[in-house]
């Protein structure tokens, strides 16, 4: 929608003025990468049963079925709770499926005792799992106070969804925040940030049933609906801690986690389509915290160049720590002018 206003300078003849009000887009005539993402027809998901049987970590053969987001984290709290009569599930709505449908139908399969309702505070809920106190304090430091006696809060999960995406007043002003970097700031804690329904099945089975830390687990919302691909239908889980080079390259490393994946794939082909012969590596980072540094480092000593994209805020963010730690690790590496370099020196 465009807003029209009349000039009104003296000696002039009214002109009509075109401006694009904030919240509209660009004409796409004159965009090229801002574009809404082809979920159909990205390579970041599996739209046969065939492309997902080369990825590592996932099951090479059995059947699988086209899910997405919310219904591979359905598909995998219902597999957790039947592997383990321990597992158990409660928060805001989650007896009736809860508002993005992840929970629906598993209090009528596993009963009230295993699938419950909460109020409607988060810090009592979290306050429940940890015995009435809060993250950090309680579940972050439960292992390091056991010590020798091997006590810990593995299993304990708190799912979430994050991502700039929203509709309606109450939608855009709580549920917008990409908030994984304060999490990150406490140590105890593992920050997991699937990018796919396939990805979101194996690190959230993971996460429940091997991780001997609690685990943050953020789920881009946006992706609930839109991200539609193959999944593996039998039991897997997929590593911590452990990055995926998505894509290989020689020229430049893309480093991202999440929804902006898609953005990056979309910047990469429209890349190395306009320059010939440009080769760029992609890696998910999937668990934010503690982060693979080891896998990025060796791609940007590879390349010599590093670009990291992720939506989480700017100040003391995720993407500061990744920049800091591959000048740390591969500077001597990079593909800088000299000037630039005297000037790191100094």
């Amino acid at each position: 929608m465009a807003t029209v206003r009349t000039s009104l300078r003296i000696g002039d003849a009214p002109q009509q003025l075109q401006f694009r009000s904030f919240s509209t887009a660009a004409p796409l005539t004159t965009r090229r990468l801002n574009k809404a993402i082809d979920f159909s027809a990205t390579p970041l998901l599996y739209h046969t049963a065939e492309t997902f049987k080369s990825t590592p970590g996932l099951p090479r053969t059995g059947p699988s079925s086209r899910e997405n987001l919310f219904q591979s984290v359905n598909s995998s709290l219902r597999t957790a709770l039947k592997t383990d009569q321990k597992v158990v599930c409660f928060g805001e709505d989650v007896a009736f499926g809860g508002v993005f449908s992840c929970t629906m139908g598993l209090q009528a399969e596993f009963g009230p005792n295993r699938i419950f309702n909460t109020p409607i505070t988060e810090q009592g809920i979290v306050g429940v799992a940890v015995a009435f106190d809060q993250i950090v304090n309680e579940a972050a430091k439960f292992r390091y106070r056991e010590g020798a006696t091997g006590g810990n809060l593995g299993g304990m999960v708190i799912r979430m969804p994050c991502g700039g995406v929203g509709h309606g007043a109450l939608t855009c002003r709580y549920h917008t925040q990409s908030p994984e970097s304060l999490f990150c700031h406490i140590p105890g804690f593992k920050v997991v940030v699937p990018r796919s329904p396939s990805q979101a099945k194996g690190l959230l089975l993971a996460s429940i049933l091997e991780s001997s830390d609690p685990v943050i687990f953020m789920e881009p919302k946006i992706l609930y609906r839109a991200a539609v691909e193959h999944v593996p239908e039998e039991m897997y889980t997929l590593p911590l801690s452990q990055a995926e080079i998505v894509k290989s390259g020689k020229d430049l490393t893309i480093i991202s986690y999440g929804r902006p994946l898609y953005t990056c794939a979309a910047a990469i082909e429209a890349a190395e389509r306009d320059f010939k012969g440009a080769s760029i590596e992609l890696i998910d980072l999937r668990t934010i915290y503690p982060w693979d540094r080891q896998t990025v480092a060796e791609s940007a000593k590879k390349t010599g160049r590093a670009i990291i994209v992720h939506e989480s805020m700017v100040n003391f963010g995720v993407g500061a720590e990744v920049a800091a730690t591959i000048q740390r690790l591969a500077y001597e590496k990079f593909i800088v002018p000299d000037v630039a370099k005297r000037s790191l020196e100094y």
